[in-house]
This record gives C-alpha cells, sequence and structure tokens, in this order.
C-alpha cells in the first residue's frame, strides 16, 4: 500500500504572520489563489490568528472580504482558519453567543475547516467553539498546545487528545507554537495518540530552533496524516519549513504528497519578489529568517524572543536580555507551566520583564497575570501554590467554574453599541473583537460609501 502524507499550506495565514507581522494585503493574495488551488494541498490555512486583527489595524481591510475573495475562487481545496478558542481572535474571553454568531459566520462566508486551541489546554475553553462548528457543518479541528514541563508527559497529551475526540473532533492537531517538540518525542507523541485516536492526526511546528524538518519527518514515520508546512519564500525561521523541500524529500522516501510540484514552484515564483518587497521595506527583519537554538534551551516561541528584545532594546536595557531569558522559566513555572501560546506567551514574557528591572520579583504584576492567577483565563495545568497566589491577588477569590459562564449574553449590547455603522451581523463581531479599531474601519467604510454615493448623484445631476 503506498504511504501518504497530505500537507497544509501557512503562506497566507502563519507563513506571513510569522514573518511580517501579518501585512500581506489581499492583493497580493488573489493572483495566486487559482494556482495554490490546482497544486494538491489538503488546505489553505487563509484566515484566523492576527489576519482579522491586522486587516483592520494596518490594512484598511475588511477581514470578511478577504474570506469571501478567496473562497469566490477556490473550488478544491478546503480553507482552514486558527481560532482561540472563548477568546476567538481578541485577547479575552467572549461570551458563549458572541462565540457561536463568529463560527457561524466564518463558515458562512467559506471556511471549511476550525482549528481551535485554547492557551491553557483547558478543554472547558473549547466546548462552545467545538459545538458550534459542528452545529453549522464545518469541520472541527481542536489543537492540543504543545510544550514541556514534568506535567506535560507524552500520557498527559494522549489523554487530551482522547478528551477532545470525544467531544466531536473531526481531526486532531498537536500545535507546537515554539519548536520545541523534539523528533524523538514526536515519534512517540504521534505513536501513542494514533494509538488511542480513529480522526487525522496533523502536526504543525516551527522551524525557529532548527529541528523543524527532522520533528516532521518522525512524525510521519510514526503515522501523522498531514503536516503544516509554508512555501519556500515565507519559510524557516519563525515560520514553517518549506513546502517544496519536505515534499520532495518526503516524496523520495516512498510517500504520495498529492502536490503538483510545479504548481508549488508557481507559487514560489510568485511570492519571491513579494518577499523581497517586504525586505527592502523593512518590514521583513532578517532576524525572523535566523535559527534560534536558545528556543530549546528557554521554550519561548521566536516571535516572543524577538519581542523581549525589541522591548528591552527600547527601553535601553537589551543588556538585560539573558537575564529576562533565565526569568521566563522561572515564571512560568511560578503560575503553574501554561504553554507559552498567546495570550499566555506575551503575559508571561511581560511579568519577566518587569521582575528583572524592578529588581524585586512580582514587586509589579500586569492586571492580565492577576486575572489569570484568579481563574478567568481557565485552570492552569498545575495548581499554583498558595504562597505565590496570595503574593499575587493577595485575599482575592480563585474561581474554578468554566470562566465564560461568568459572562451574559454579549450580541445584543454589542448590536446596540454599533448600530449606527453596522450594516450585518459580520460587521458587529468585528466591533466585539476590537471595539476602537473596528468602529474606526466602519466609520472610514462609511464615509468612502458617503463619498462615491455624493459623487454618483453629482454625475447624474451633472452639477
Amino acid at each position: 500500500m503506498t504511504k501518504e502524507i497530505l500537507f497544509t499550506e501557512t503562506v497566507l495565514r502563519d507563513g506571513q504572520q510569522s514573518q511580517i507581522a501579518t501585512r500581506m494585503p489581499t492583493s497580493d493574495m488573489l493572483p495566486i489563489i487559482q494556482t495554490l488551488d490546482e497544486a494538491g494541498y489538503h488546505a489553505l490555512e487563509v484566515w484566523g490568528g492576527a489576519t482579522f486583527d491586522a486587516c483592520i489595524r494596518f490594512l484598511n481591510e475588511d477581514p470578511w472580504e478577504r474570506l469571501r475573495a478567496i473562497r469566490k475562487v477556490i473550488k478544491n481545496t478546503k480553507l482552514q482558519m486558527l481560532l482561540r478558542g472563548q477568546n476567538l481572535l481578541g485577547y479575552k474571553n467572549y461570551a458563549d453567543d458572541v462565540v457561536e454568531a463568529f463560527v457561524q459566520k466564518s463558515i458562512e462566508n467559506g471556511i471549511d475547516i476550525i482549528r481551535v486551541f485554547d492557551a491553557l489546554n483547558d478543554t472547558r475553553n473549547l466546548q462552545t467553539s467545538i459545538e458550534a462548528t459542528k452545529k453549522f457543518g464545518g469541520h472541527c479541528q481542536p489543537a492540543i498546545s504543545y510544550t514541556t514541563s514534568d506535567f506535560h508527559t507524552i500520557d498527559y497529551f494522549v489523554g487530551l487528545t482522547t478528551e477532545l475526540e470525544k467531544m466531536g473532533a473531526d481531526s486532531i492537531c498537536i500545535k507546537d507554537m515554539a519548536g520545541i517538540l523534539t523528533p524523538d518525542d514526536a515519534y512517540r507523541l504521534v505513536t501513542e495518540i494514533k494509538s488511542k485516536i480513529q480522526v487525522p492526526l496533523e502536526v504543525h511546528t516551527h522551524a525557529t530552533s532548527g529541528i523543524s524538518e527532522m520533528t516532521y519527518l518522525k512524525a510521519v514515520e510514526a503515522g501523522a496524516d498531514i503536516i503544516d508546512t509554508a512555501i519556500s519564500s515565507f519559510s524557516g525561521g519563525t515560520s514553517q519549513p518549506a513546502t517544496e523541500s519536505m515534499a520532495l524529500a518526503l516524496e523520495n522516501l516512498g510517500y504520495n504528497t498529492h502536490l503538483d510540484m510545479k504548481k508549488v514552484a508557481e507559487a514560489a515564483d510568485y511570492f519571491n519578489p513579494i518577499r523581497d518587497k517586504f525586505r527592502e521595506d523593512g518590514l521583513l527583519n532578517p532576524k525572523v529568517k535566523d535559527t534560534e537554538p536558545k528556543t530549546l534551551i528557554y521554550k519561548v516561541p521566536g516571535g516572543m524572543l524577538s519581542n523581549l528584545l525589541s522591548q528591552l532594546t527600547e527601553q535601553g536595557l537589551a543588556d538585560k536580555y539573558e537575564e529576562v531569558l533565565r526569568e521566563v522559566p522561572k515564571v512560568r513555572a511560578d503560575v503553574g507551566y501554561p504553554p507559552l501560546v498567546t495570550p499566555l506567551s506575551q503575559m508571561v514574557g511581560t511579568q519577566a520583564v518587569m521582575n528583572v528591572i524592578s529588581g524585586e520579583r512580582y514587586k509589579m504584576v500586569p492586571k492580565e497575570i492577576k486575572d489569570y492567577v484568579k481563574g478567568l483565563y481557565g485552570k492552569p495545568p498545575v495548581a499554583i501554590s498558595e504562597e505565590m497566589t496570595k503574593l499575587i491577588i493577595g485575599d482575592e477569590e480563585v474561581i474554578t467554574v468554566r470562566p465564560a459562564d461568568l459572562l451574559t449574553p454579549e450580541l445584543p449590547q454589542y448590536e446596540k453599541e454599533i448600530k449606527e455603522y453596522a450594516k450585518s451581523t459580520e460587521d458587529v463581531l468585528m466591533y466585539a473583537l476590537f471595539p476602537q479599531q473596528g468602529k474606526d474601519f466602519l466609520g472610514r467604510r462609511e464615509d468612502r460609501f458617503y463619498d462615491v454615493l455624493m459623487q454618483e448623484v453629482t454625475v447624474k445631476l451633472d452639477i
């Protein structure tokens, strides 16, 4: 029997998000969409993550329009998005009615596969997203946020995947956002998971630490069904391994990738000058193409490393970089070993910086860390000690219920607040996720509509 491995292409979402902070406009994507559709991919990751925020904050684009424009061209390939569970695409928990409406509209506007994760692997925070995806006919792919600690064992992750399968997963993803899944651990983890679940297993990693290709090879040998890669133009470094290189290597080993390498090469030829343009403009920092083995030591995602260095440099404290890096795993241990993924990576990193520059650990504590310790983000993987809890939040109560259970329906209030500008539920959801940026964008759209209308009136009246 022919061995096969399927590919999900990330260049339109995680590839460009990891290297150019999601600044690729839709106009750069549309000319090559049909070629990507004909290349034989299992899926194209095109939406979610930071794309929504970047569209309205930096590109003056409607993210819903981007999705519809891509869907209009794509005929053969599944479209995929990344969702942060109860956080959706924002940075806080939203009520269940907002989560359900967002999932419904994502599917109606063209998404086939919703990959959903929770930063703490608290499955309660995935419940509503999973149920809504199934309800509205989408393919639900819950992801486990991979990390390492004495607590995060192979058995722990296997148990998590079996729970997710029972919750309704159509497939499951191992999401290694920091690029710290080693080849041997990948082989053992995939082997164990595949022996316990029936649904397909996808593996996602980043090339940051320099071991990603070996990790993918061992994962594929262990029985992984799908891997995430990026067209060479936006591959490597903080992004994924290169699609072409992985495909050619695996085909040489006897795997059927189903990829049309001529079409893939055509896509790379298209994206290369776009990459070069971003490099010349300074948006593509050469550092994101670098290999950073320290990722394996400090367990810190590449994007977090660069952000920490940038923060310290701006404050004239670049010499504290190594000290902050050493502090990150200490903070992570203090607060229950959360996986370092959005938003926890930013929170733990900020606390580490504050601990170092203040000269006294936890002298300054951000509100987000306090809310996390209170349980408002979910259940920490490991219980936080009473001593640490008291140090951070004093005598305040720690909640143990699902955080979203504390929220009443929010959609009616959002509709009321933005009724002056919103023309659809999609507009309301844009405002709900990013109130200030969403309102600004919808206001600008209204102004443009008025200007065009007046021009038409002027022409008709021959004024």
